[in-house]
């Protein structure tokens, strides 16, 4: 029986040593106060292909503009997104739109922005309609957040300018066992896809052209190395614990 104690005890002892990890791999911005006043730097994302538009036009005689706004199915339902993203203009793989009365609009290297100057631009240089006010808005912008965070799936969101952290926090947060200073992203870039690694636990993220997510961008955060230890020591330890009960059946037959 004293045999069987030690060996419990060893047991114990090894899970709690392969699921330990240190304040130095949790901690967000371990370094944060060394980047006190950091400016930040707005980064409007450019319309890809596949993009869903939303634009409404809108002029003091609002008769006047309706031939340039689509009728929303949503009008009558509250506004439902999904039905707004039925009526909206999808940008094509040749990166234009066919906007009412004015044709074909090219997308290509702008931001919701500077196509909304654009389709201004375009209505009063026409002689289309006078002094337009003009909206752009993506509607199908999303991220996807995979691994060791407590909500992993894909998740929506209107804003143009999303943070790293903000889609984490959309996520539930990294688990315990997230791998906080090496979190993978995947971003497609004129038509490839470019990846990268980002340490959270240290605050150069601020300065990181990755700190503002992009929509479709998908993160990944892996297990650390206590966690992956965790898994490995556990199946090892599954097959050592039956090796022991035959081997102890064995000597307790022998010796009675």
């Amino acid at each position: 029986m004293t045999s069987v104690k030690y060996f419990l005890a060893l047991v114990a002892a090894l899970v709690l040593f392969n699921s330990c990890a240190t304040k130095k791999e949790i901690l967000y911005f371990q370094d944060a106060s060394e980047y006190n006043n950091t400016p930040i730097n707005y980064v409007k994302p450019v319309l890809q292909p596949n993009d869903i538009l939303k634009i409404t036009v809108g002029v003091l005689v609002e008769e006047t503009a309706k031939p340039y706004n689509r009728v929303s199915s949503g009008s009558s339902g509250g506004g439902d997104v999904d039905l707004m993203k039925l009526d909206g203009y999808l940008i094509s793989e040749q990166h234009v739109i066919n906007f009412p009365q004015l044709g074909t609009i090219s997308t290509k290297d702008k931001t919701t922005s500077q196509l909304q100057e654009e389709i201004t631009q375009l209505l009063e240089d026409g002689g289309h309609l006078k002094d337009p006010t003009v909206n752009v808005r993506l509607l199908n912008a999303k991220v996807t957040v995979l691994g060791e965070v407590n909500g992993p799936g894909t998740y929506d969101f209107s804003e143009e300018s999303v943070t790293l952290l903000q889609a984490i926090g959309m996520a539930g947060d990294l688990t315990i066992n997230g791998k906080r200073k090496d979190i993978l992203i995947i971003r497609e870039k004129e038509g490839v896809y470019k990846t990268t690694h980002i340490d959270v636990t240290s605050a150069d993220l601020l300065k990181s052209p990755y700190y503002f997510i992009k929509p479709n961008d998908v993160i990944i955060v892996n297990p650390n190395g206590p966690k992956v230890k965790s898994a490995g020591f556990i199946t090892n330890l599954g097959t050592l614990l039956s090796v022991f009960s035959i081997v102890l059946s064995t000597v307790l037959i022998i010796t009675r």
